[in-house]
Order: C-alpha cells, then sequence, then structure tokens
C-alpha cells in the first residue's frame, strides 16, 4: 500500500453514496449552505444496497412514498418498486442536485481516529484508482463525521456451515452476490429461507424454473399488498406532484404507524387477520399452520410483504411450493431433510440473512483510545455516548428506512448549524444519568438481529437515548426539540 499526499480538509465528510448519503449530501447542501463536504464511497457507483443486489425481482419492501425522499416526490405508477428504479432514482436525485460531483468512489474507508487538540477527525480510506491497481492510503480530516454506510457488511452476507455443502453436484448462490450469468431456466431451485429476500426470489424465480421450493426451519408473517397505489395514482392525476406525493407519504406513515401499533396491542387479532388474509390467498385446504404461522407474535419480526400477492399465486400455480423442516445435510443431487425427505435441486439459494455491523465495520478511536460501539448508548438513533462530531443514518426497523434518515439529516443540519452560530467545535453526548439502564437497541427476535446485537449500541431506558421507533415522536424531537438539552454537551 502507498500512503499519499497531506490530507485534504472538509467541514463535513459523508461515508456512503446509497440511499441515505445522497440524502445527507442533499441536506448539507440545502440547509448549511457554504459548508464544504465530500462524499467515500468504497463501490464505484452511487446506489448502495440497490446497486449491490442483483437477484431476480430485487425489490422494496416498503411503499415507495416512504422509502422517497421527502424533498423528491416518487413518480412512478409502483409504489412497491423493483430494485432497477430505486436504482434510477437514487442516481437521478443525485445528479439533478450536483450531488454526484461530491463523491469519490473506490474510497473504501477503514479507520477514523478523533483529535481533541485539533477539534477533527481524521479519516482513512484505501484508494483503488478506477477500482484496480496498487491501493493507495489517502486521508481526509473533517469537523464533523456523517456515516450513511449502511448496518450491514457489504463483502458478503451470512450462510450457515450446512453439512455436506462441498458434496452438492450444482450451484450454491446468495443472493447478495448473484451472479449475472447465471442460468435457472427451466432448472429445479431450492431457496433456503423464509424472510424478505427469499419471498421476493421465489415468485420471480418460478416464472423460468422448473419448480422452486422454499425451505424454511419456521414460517414468517407474510402480507399481500397492491403494487399499485390506485388512490395515489388518483390524486396525482389531479394535484401538484409534490401535493399528492405529501399527502400519500402522511396516509402510509400513519397507516403503518397505527398497525404497528394495533400488532402491539392486540396480537392474537392481529395474527389472525394476517393468517386470514393467507387462507384467502391459498384456500382453506392449504396447510397454513404448518407454512405460515410463526411462533412469535406479529411485528416481533419485520413482517414480509408480497406485491399482488405473486407469491401465492406461484404456490397455487403449482409453479412454487413451501417446505417447513430442517436440515440434516446437502446431497450430491439436492438437501436431505432431518425427516428423511431429500429435495431433488440443480440450484441451492441461501437466502438466509444478512451479517449486520456498526458504521461499516470501520476502526474508530477518540484520542487514541479505541471506541467499543457495544458501550456505547444511542442518543436520538443517530449519535453515541462520548464520540464527539459523529452521526449515522440508520433507519426504522417498523417503517420505511428513509423516514428516519431524512430526520437524521435535518437534525444533523440544525447541530451544525447551531455551532457554528455558538462557536463551538464540538458536541458530544454524554450520559450523567445513573438511572438510566442499557437495553439492546434492537428489539427484533430475527436471526440476523440476534446474532450481531451484542456488538451493537445500546439504548437507555429513556429520552434521548430511548429508541421509539415512532416517526411522530421523532418529528417532535429532531425536526423541532431542543439542541441544547443539557445531554448534548458542547465546547
Amino acid at each position: 500500500m502507498v500512503a499519499t499526499a497531506p490530507p485534504e480538509h472538509f467541514d463535513v465528510l459523508i461515508v456512503g453514496a446509497g440511499l441515505s448519503g445522497v440524502g445527507a449530501g442533499f441536506h448539507l447542501q440545502q440547509k448549511c449552505p457554504g459548508k464544504s463536504f465530500v462524499i467515500l464511497e468504497g463501490r464505484d457507483c452511487i446506489g448502495g444496497t440497490w446497486d449491490l443486489f442483483r437477484y431476480p425481482g430485487v425489490r422494496s419492501d416498503s411503499d415507495m412514498f416512504t422509502l422517497g425522499y421527502s424533498f423528491k416526490p416518487w413518480t412512478e405508477a409502483k409504489a412497491i418498486a423493483d430494485g432497477p428504479r430505486i436504482l434510477n432514482y437514487v442516481r437521478e436525485t443525485a445528479a439533478e442536485n450536483g450531488i454526484d460531483q461530491k463523491i469519490r468512489f473506490n474510497h473504501r474507508v477503514k479507520r477514523a481516529s478523533w483529535s481533541s487538540p485539533a477539534a477533527c477527525w481524521t479519516v482513512e480510506a484505501e484508494r483503488k484508482p478506477d477500482g484496480e491497481g496498487v491501493v493507495e492510503i489517502v486521508r481526509f480530516t473533517c469537523n464533523f463525521l456523517f456515516m450513511c454506510s449502511g448496518y450491514y457488511r457489504y463483502e458478503e452476507g451470512y450462510t450457515p456451515e450446512f453439512v455436506g455443502r462441498k458434496d452438492f453436484a450444482g450451484p450454491i448462490v446468495h443472493p447478495q452476490a448473484w451472479p449475472g450469468d447465471l442460468d435457472y431456466a427451466g432448472k429445479r431451485l431450492v431457496v433456503i429461507g423464509s424472510g424478505a429476500t427469499a419471498v421476493t426470489l421465489v415468485p420471480e424465480l418460478a416464472r423460468r424454473a422448473a419448480h422452486v421450493t422454499m425451505l424454511q426451519r419456521s414460517p414468517t408473517y407474510v402480507v399481500s399488498r397492491p403494487a399499485q397505489d390506485a388512490l395515489a395514482n388518483r390524486l396525482r392525476r389531479h394535484l401538484p406532484a409534490k401535493l399528492a406525493y405529501h399527502l400519500i407519504r402522511w396516509r402510509n406513515v400513519l397507516l403503518g404507524m397505527y398497525f404497528f401499533q394495533f400488532a402491539r396491542r392486540k396480537p392474537a387479532r392481529v395474527k389472525q387477520l394476517i393468517l386470514g388474509g393467507v387462507r384467502m390467498a391459498l384456500g382453506p385446504d392449504y396447510d397454513i399452520a404448518t407454512h405460515f404461522t410463526p411462533r412469535y407474535n406479529p411485528w416481533d419480526q419485520r413482517l414480509c410483504l408480497v406485491p399482488d400477492g405473486d407469491l401465492f399465486s406461484a404456490i397455487r400455480q403449482k409453479r412454487a411450493s413451501v417446505v417447513t423442516a430442517e436440515i440434516d445435510r446437502f446431497t450430491n443431487n439436492g438437501i436431505r431433510l432431518k425427516d428423511g425427505i431429500e429435495l431433488q435441486a440443480d440450484i441451492i439459494v441461501t437466502a438466509t440473512g444478512l451479517v449486520l455491523q456498526v458504521l461499516g465495520g470501520i476502526d474508530v478511536s477518540v484520542d487514541g483510545n479505541q471506541v467499543d460501539f457495544a458501550k456505547t448508548l444511542n442518543y436520538k438513533g443517530m449519535m453515541y455516548s462520548d464520540v464527539p462530531n459523529l452521526a449515522s443514518a440508520f433507519g426504522y426497523t417498523n417503517a420505511s428506512w428513509t423516514l428516519k434518515c431524512d430526520l437524521t439529516c435535518e437534525y444533523v443540519c440544525r447541530l451544525i448549524n447551531t455551532m457554528d452560530r455558538r462557536g463551538y467545535r464540538k458536541c458530544m453526548p454524554h450520559n450523567a444519568d445513573r438511572t438510566i439502564t442499557e437495553l439492546p437497541s434492537l428489539d427484533f427476535t430475527s436471526g440476523y438481529v440476534q446474532r450481531s446485537v451484542a456488538k451493537m449500541p445500546k439504548q437507555g431506558s429513556k429520552r434521548p437515548w430511548r429508541l421509539y421507533q415512532n416517526y411522530a415522536l421523532d418529528i417532535v424531537s429532531l425536526r423541532f426539540g431542543r439542541i441544547d438539552d443539557g445531554v448534548m454537551r458542547y465546547s
């Protein structure tokens, strides 16, 4: 590795050029005029998740009226959009606002160190010119570091250790690394998993495959919803685009909040409603108790959305099937289950989840001391106790990701402007309340959460350390709440 010239300095350094990073750039440009900023992106293009994931049928599991930016109306007919359309939306936003000119591609951030005497971060990245050649070490300094690098490891997804994996004669594919040349037409596929990726893949693969089996250890709640929002499309024909967008956005936010609270208060009733919808889609003779009835309550894990009931249609038409059982081992011709049955497969897809990581997995130190984020408290869902001048964009677990990220960007801009007005160079949340108890930052029972929750920052038992996963409360706190709340310390 080759070290390069002295570091460039920026007022704000953003890490990640995906949905959150482009939004952060827009907000800084609009609300903090005159502030210099740059976006460092480890890959060679804009898009983050929506460029990385290229498996068949990749799409949003939230409607685009809430997943879209608050400042740019979604104008496509489909509310549940596919990956390429979302990617185009993100790139279009970047180009329209000149954000694309602020991005340094092929800059993979590896570490960041804070110096209190200098009141700035030094950020170190590995750069490959044009994505190839000798790796160079480049350094930047910044007054404020804004992490928009997502919550999972980009390099590879999670795949359990399956006995006999090497015995299987065909390809084994993880959706996070889908080969562009994989030919599955006329083939038998087994998709291992029952989450959002699996229920997206199965109906899409079933269009061309001989048959697709979704093999799950346990079921997930699956809800059907129209891909197009009829009311939204009608409003857009008669109202200005921005007005129609914000009306539908708020309708969907309020409906989502109501349904989540209803599920928390009356889980048995919500479970009955969800399973009733599945029964209507698959008929009274289908074994819903085995294949679509989870052992947990609704919203203990994220619900799976299937647009226009495409998964149910594939099952009814016998192009796809669901098997609920545990795996014994892989064989030459497929997968043998613990009950002795063998599922024949030409291709196995391991839709077995993500690997969560904090701040893109970078090393962070403050005045020479390594930060262990598992020992920090999460302040307002975006900053960390005793870590100065650093924020991260992290969305909701029970609603669209961008809703929270938009509010986070607004708050960061308010914070920076307040510091400028008062002549502060450092801001840092600090917990001096010894009555606050630590809680897991994510209360989902999903496997990908449980595998990593011990490494994640904690939340506190009360504000501003408590994460309520509530858009309305966060608007009050982040858009209108006091910047100087007695917890944020300035110097």
